[in-house]
């Protein structure tokens, strides 16, 4: 099985050293980029074009920030079995 191309992107550090030339180039391959909080920030202050993963999710983030990425609609992505067709059309 060979790999979904890679269309979205969630980025989430703390340590932002190198991060904005690393999104750039997935910007410029055509990658949508999600990012919490201060990752966001730093991103969009770089000039990129950024969404917020509670755009993606429709939940806010929570707790001071702690708790953004922690949703059925995040997780699903990342634990999907894209040969399983049950699993793809859950997406």
């Amino acid at each position: 099985m060979s790999s979904p191309p890679v269309k979205r992107a969630l980025i989430s550090v703390s340590d932002k050293e190198g991060l904005s030339e690393f999104a750039a180039g997935l910007v410029e391959v055509g990658v949508e980029i999600y990012s919490t909080g201060g990752t966001r920030r730093h991103l969009e202050e770089s000039g990129l074009s950024i969404k917020d993963v509670a755009e993606y999710t429709g939940f806010p983030e929570m707790m001071d920030g702690r708790v953004k990425t922690l949703h059925p609609r995040i997780f699903a992505g990342l634990l999907c079995r894209f040969d399983r067709e049950d699993d793809m059309q859950s997406l």
